[in-house]
């Protein structure tokens, strides 16, 4: 499989406007962009770079993350490239001193069917992603680099100079997303601020190499010598002859072949010499940082653009995914379904919140405060305090699941729930109970009744197309009841005014 995307030689959608303009072909934009074309929406996508990424560098994928490619398609490809953590082996004066245990050993359960960290290079999960994205109808316009952008009450107008030569051209969008990551021209343009600190004084250096000497049934951890370098490891790369090293390099290290070899010799005693290929490097200072809004007008902060993170905690690309799986389909909503345009509010309310929790994750794991634990998996974040979030029922017990949640996976009377739940749609689940004769007018709502299941408890339950519950009411005698609570509040949050009004019409339900 090839590392980059093929560029595009001509300027595409030059007479059209798009309905959302993406900056940026990292996951986070990728991820979007596909999730925007199985909704039909039109998204312009564009890259200033000639190719993909080309490094490893977000190269572990969380068990909720694994979750949004199985709902995207891409699940297989994703778990066919991939592997699991090797266990670490740390390594004193040369040798060998023992293994570390990196991560609890986890395993699959019926509401939770992935496991993880799974290991894939950020540069393949890209192309995978690239490849659904064209199987969807869509693609990346490469080469092309934003240097303006304006906005007004109904869209955002953008200046690009595509590669090939060739003036400025300015394209147009109902709306546009800023994924281009940390250093982002789109919120340097808005004036978007970001809070945050410095993690750690001591640069990181982060490649990938050929070493063919070395064993790759471990991940290779070198702590830092008294005196004299600092951390560094080798963690080999599946389906590769590749391992990725990182290591704590001194302030000024080349970032070339050369100095590569250099520092791993230096850090890891394996001699130069045995690492054959270089294949790509780059260093960074480690930050921690959080823009002060994800939203200005008809623009949106996602990813890196957004949140910056140690990569300690393998939280930034998880995180990132998660802002895009959260967006599109709002997005979609108001752009396909004419749901109410303050929808969109909402997803600063519920991803600001979630990614400051987990950069906070990130810097204490990177500073050995807290162990990577059930919180790296991100199963567990949810939207309890969202206003697009309602739970009706009363005497939960403590720990059960509730409206805010994360819908769990499961297998009822030959129903998986994932399987259910996959695509771009609304999903009212009824556990235990009967499904009311009335349903709310979601557009493409599916159904579904199963017996009982301990991970959800008995009642109603209306899946959001990113997976979360968005609304849980009670079933059996107050059913009906139950009922009308849900057309009411989903007329209110998620209809059109036109069904809004209908639904006035009809009495509020």
């Amino acid at each position: 499989m090839d590392r980059t995307g093929r560029a595009m030689n001509q300027w595409p959608y030059q007479e059209e406007p798009s309905d959302v303009l993406i900056v940026g072909a990292g996951p986070t934009g990728l991820v979007l962009a596909c999730d925007l074309a199985r909704r039909g929406v039109r998204a312009l996508v564009v890259e200033r770079s000639p190719e993909l990424f080309p490094g490893s560098r977000g190269k572990g994928v969380q068990p909720r993350t694994l979750e949004v490619f199985d709902d995207l398609g891409v699940v297989g490809e994703v778990l066919r490239w991939g592997g699991p953590a090797p266990v670490g082996m740390t390594w004193q004066d040369g040798a060998r001193a023992g293994e570390y245990r990196m991560f609890e050993d986890i395993g699959p359960t019926e509401d939770a069917p992935y496991t993880g960290p799974w290991l894939l290079p950020q540069w393949r999960t890209q192309r995978i992603l690239l490849d659904r994205l064209r199987e969807l109808g869509g693609d990346v316009v490469f080469g092309a680099e934003l240097t303006g952008l304006t906005q007004n009450a109904e869209f955002v107008t953008a200046t690009l100079i595509p590669a090939g030569g060739g003036g400025p051209v300015a394209v147009r969008a109902a709306y546009a997303v800023a994924a281009d990551g940390g250093r982002s021209t789109v919120r340097r343009l808005l004036g978007v601020k970001m809070t945050g600190e410095r993690v750690d004084p001591a640069p990181l250096l982060v490649a990938d190499v050929v070493i063919p000497t070395l064993d790759r049934d471990n991940w290779h951890i070198f702590p830092p010598a008294p005196g004299g370098t600092g951390f560094a490891s080798l963690c080999p790369l599946p389906h590769t002859r590749e391992f990725q090293f990182v290591a704590q390099s001194a302030a000024g290290t080349e970032v070339t072949a050369e100095g590569v070899r250099a520092l791993v010799a230096e850090s890891t005693r394996i001699p130069a010499g045995e690492v054959t290929e270089v294949l790509w490097a780059s260093d960074f200072t480690v930050n921690a940082a959080l823009a002060d809004r994800f939203r200005d007008g008809r623009v949106f902060l996602a990813g890196d653009a957004a949140h910056i993170h140690s990569p300690a905690g393998g939280q930034g690309l998880n995180t990132s995914v998660q802002d895009a799986y959260n967006l599109g389909w709002k997005l979609a909503a108001v752009l396909r379904d004419g749901a109410p345009e303050a929808l969109l509010d909402t997803y600063e309310e519920e991803r600001l919140p979630n990614a400051a929790a987990m950069l906070g994750l990130s810097t204490r794991i990177h500073r050995g405060e807290e162990r990577r634990g059930a919180a790296t998996r991100q199963l567990g974040l949810g939207q309890r305090g969202s206003s697009l979030t309602r739970e009706t029922r009363s005497g939960l017990a403590e720990g059960a699941l509730t409206a805010g949640d994360r819908a769990p996976d499961g297998r009822r009377e030959g129903l998986r729930l994932f399987d259910l739940y996959r695509g771009p749609h609304f999903t009212l689940l009824a556990v235990d109970t009967p499904l009311p004769e009335r349903l709310p007018e979601l557009p493409g709502l599916r159904t579904a009744r199963t017996g009982a299941y301990e991970a959800y408890g008995r009642g109603l339950f209306l899946v959001r197309p990113d997976g979360y519950i968005a609304w849980a009411g009670p079933g059996g005698d107050g059913l009906e009841a139950s009922a009308a609570d849900l057309r009411a509040w989903a007329s209110r949050v998620l209809l059109p005014a036109r069904t809004r009004a209908r639904g006035a019409d009809r009495g509020g339900s």
